[in-house]
């Protein structure tokens, strides 16, 4: 990658911010030295493994964040021979392999149950097992990195309290006695080089017999080691001699044990740190709400796609972008006002790629597509040097010069105003032949520009598309929206005016500019009311089908119910009609009897056969087409939830893309209502907790959270309580069949549960089925909980294992 570029696009910041999430000093250092992949196999494995780690963080309850110590010296020097590790190396190597158990184990959860074995659980299992070298440390320290109390250590330890006890004694003497104590400067001892002294007014000296330390700076104070003291200090000296060596002892031969294991912790270490150095990159892409882009493998002519992509570095102030370049287009000519967001779009779609090709998800909406490059080349800004005699214009020549000679058909070229800093008309001849070059060349290509020569180019040359950035003529403000196909204009008049030119000259350059290209204006600005016109047909066609497929799901489902309650009616007297078999049999038994009792004929005993038989036919046929009835009801349910399903997505894709908005400062206030998080879980902001954080109530819980993941939502309608009449009754939505509550928190369950509960009893639908699935067990014990003290469940049991078992669960309601 070519590191101007780089540069220019703010990759580093991005890198910068991976590095932060990770546990690790040398995860962090790893990330800062690593470069966007230009391999395409090695940029599928590694998205795919970023991805995987990703997609835990919304399946698993939590993430052990344990920071990693740096371990790599600690390494190195067990390649020495004799060499041994301190206490404070041993206690880091231990916490190191203990937290990286951790992380494995973390990673491992969701994957107990695959069949098959997946990328990252192929790294897993190549891991080493370092549990014996963390065994053999922790027998030596304990958790806190203290070293354990040893049998070899105790006797010394031992003798040392009772030495310190017998010293303190000693001292006791000294301050105790009042004849010696009014020869003490102060009557608590002092150290000198490790042993306790006596201080000792210097009128005193001789009184007190022994080896005199040292004397204060004033000579009043004279610090004396007393002779029945010395031979305790001498003894202690000795002992603590003596464990130090045993201690030193101990991890000499700690250090031989573990460097037996030294390769297999090489690659314990490598490979833990490689891991953290992914779970960062998936850690920074969650927590921006990222997406993966679909990848282009092996195609460099296929297609580029941005959907709804905001720059990752402008956070809430960044407006969503769409781009697209089909297979067929090789360069986008971007025109448009300035302040519009020409060089955001560029920036923006170059920092995508590089983010793409370095494992990250994109701040972007699903669908977005993207090919692998094997370089981005960007010139941005201005190249004026004063150092280097260069003018704006020969800045941007040297550079366009270097990209001339680097870029290949697999590159992406970005080009901000081309052909700027001369004469117009040269400018832009300049600029049609380098991109007469590009084309040539192959490679992909986004200019901005604010020549109009341009703009005929882009329509003329095959491969090239305008584009342009969208400008309100009513407020005299861009919006920020890329429409594709059309070219823009400057609107430099307009700009001038806002920003306080006379509006004399501004009259006068209008006179001269239309005297020009009124022609043109008028065609351009042509141009863009037919495809605002062909926005809002083609909007109002799919609100239309959407209106339509909702009017033939509702009129289905009010045939459901219909047969729904025909089926019960059926049901209710195919029992009245068992039970008259029943009684017809018992009674024609008691015939038969009587038959047998007195004249027997066959004749009788015939018609009595016979009678039973057509009766018995006459049930099974009942039940034949209740069961077949049954089915058809099962699948046109099974068919009507599937639609719906599908229509609420569509609607809620719709309204996340036109209603919801990143929320700005000025926005935020006690009471508004906010979404956060990737569920878009909605909440009340209570007050600020401190600059740049809210304290939000997301139902009955408070968090501190901040204002950059928050999301401005519209407030709810107050519900009105009413009373459902027959029609409301027909115009709800049916309850399901099978109502899946797996991956919902226990209290937005158990209120779709009361709704399904509350919608079956109406309908008439007494059996269904709550599919909880097992996990830790809270969903399923609160969904039992709730069914065993609701007035209107029956019954309810776990289902059959083949049918879920333990996941599942059957509920009956009470029938009125």
């Amino acid at each position: 990658m070519n590191e101007r570029s780089l540069r220019l696009l703010e990759f580093d910041e991005i890198r910068s911010r991976v590095a932060s999430r990770a546990l690790s000093e040398e995860a962090a250092q790893l990330i800062l030295a690593d470069l966007p992949s230009l391999d395409s196999q090695k940029v599928l494995s590694l998205k795919n493994l970023v991805a995987e780690i990703y997609n835990k963080y919304n399946l698993l309850a939590e993430e052990p964040r344990e920071s990693l110590p740096t371990i790599g010296p600690v390494l190195e020097k067990l390649r020495i021979e004799g060499s041994s590790l301190d206490l404070d190396e041993a206690y880091a190597l231990g916490l190191f392999i203990q937290r990286g158990r951790h992380f494995i184990q973390w990673l491992r959860v969701s994957d107990r149950d695959k069949q098959e074995e997946g990328p990252l659980l192929s790294i897993l299992n190549s891991i080493p097992d370092c549990t014996p070298v963390e065994t053999e440390l922790f027998k030596i320290l304990d958790r806190d990195g203290n070293l354990r109390d040893l049998p070899e250590l105790r006797e010394i330890r031992n003798r040392l309290q009772n030495l310190h006890k017998e010293l303190d004694l000693i001292t006791s003497r000294y301050t105790n006695s009042e004849e010696s104590r009014k020869m003490l400067q102060s009557e608590v001892p002092s150290q000198r080089d490790g042993r306790i002294v006596l201080a000792v007014k210097a009128n005193f000296k001789g009184r007190i017999k022994g080896i005199v330390h040292e004397v204060s700076s004033t000579g009043q104070t004279i610090f004396v080691e007393p002779e029945d003291i010395i031979e305790k200090n001498n003894e202690i000296v000795f002992q603590e001699q003596r464990l130090a060596a045993e201690i030193a002892r101990i991890l000499r031969e700690l250090t031989s044990r573990i460097a037996v294991h030294r390769d297999e912790l090489l690659q314990f270490h490598s490979q833990i740190i490689y891991l953290e150095s992914l779970r960062a990159r998936s850690r920074y892409s969650w927590e921006s709400h990222g997406v993966f882009a679909q990848d282009i493998s092996g195609d460099t002519q296929g297609p580029l796609k941005i959907v709804q992509g905001r720059h990752p570095l402008l956070g809430s102030k960044a407006v969503p972008i769409d781009l697209a370049m089909d297979s067929d287009t090789r360069t986008v000519i971007i025109t448009g006002p300035n302040t519009g967001g020409k060089t955001v779009t560029l920036k923006t779609v170059g920092l995508f790629i590089l983010m793409n090709q370095f494992g990250l998800a994109l701040p972007a909406a699903e669908g977005t597509t993207l090919p692998l490059v094997d370089g981005i080349f960007a010139d941005i800004g201005d190249e004026q040097s004063i150092s280097q005699s260069l003018s704006t214009f020969s800045g941007h020549m040297t550079n366009i010069s270097s990209i001339i000679a680097d870029a290949s058909s697999k590159s992406l070229v970005l080009l901000d105003e081309l052909g700027s800093g001369t004469d117009p008309e040269e400018g832009s001849a300049i600029a049609m032949a380098l991109l007469d070059h590009f084309i040539e060349t192959g490679c992909r290509v986004l200019v901005t520009t604010h020549h109009s020569i341009l703009k005929n180019y882009g329509y003329t040359k095959p491969g090239v598309q305008n584009a342009s950035v969208d400008f309100d003529s009513r407020t005299l403000s861009p919006t920020y929206r890329i429409i594709m196909g059309v070219p823009g204009e400057s609107r430099a008049l307009e700009i001038a005016a806002r920003n306080g030119l006379p509006k004399n000259i501004v009259e006068q350059a209008r006179s001269y500019l239309d005297e020009e290209r009124t022609d043109v204006s008028a065609l351009i600005a042509g141009l863009k009311e037919k495809h605002r016109e062909l926005d809002r047909a083609v909007r109002d066609r799919e609100e239309e089908a959407r209106r339509l497929r909702e009017e033939r799901r509702k009129a289905d489902l009010r045939e459901l119910r219909l047969r729904q309650k025909e089926l019960e009616l059926k049901q209710q007297g195919m029992g009245e009609f068992k039970r008259l078999l029943q009684e017809s049999r018992k009674k024609l038994e008691n015939l038969v009897k009587e038959i047998r009792e007195g004249e027997l004929t066959r004749d009788k005993t015939v018609a009595v056969k016979d009678f039973l038989s057509s009766l018995e036919k006459q049930v099974q046929d009942a039940d034949s087409s209740l069961a077949a009835e049954e089915q058809l009801l099962r699948e046109t349910a099974t068919r009507l939830e599937s639609e719906a399903a599908v229509e609420t997505e569509t609607r809620a894709k719709i309204q996340k893309s036109q209603k919801i908005r990143p929320a700005s400062a000025q926005q935020f206030a006690p009471g508004t209502e906010v979404f956060y998080g990737p569920g878009k879980q909605r909440g009340v902001l209570l007050r600020q907790a401190k600059k740049g954080y809210w304290i939000v109530e997301l139902g009955s819980i408070k968090m501190t959270l901040p204002e950059s993941e928050l999301q401005f939502a519209a407030p709810q309608k107050p519900q009105k309580v009413q009373v459902l009449t027959q029609v409301d009754l027909a115009q709800a939505a049916p309850p399901s069949l099978e109502l899946n509550l797996r991956g919902y928190r226990l209290e937005t369950a158990l209120e779709a549960l009361r709704k399904q509960i509350d919608g079956a009893a109406l309908s008439g639908l007494y059996e269904f089925s709550v599919i909880h699935g097992k996990g830790d067990g809270i969903l399923q014990r609160g969904v039992h909980e709730f069914l065993k003290q609701h007035p209107l469940v029956a019954d309810y049991y776990f289902a059959r294992p083949e049918e879920g078992g333990f996941g599942k669960t059957l509920v009956f309601l009470k029938r009125s």
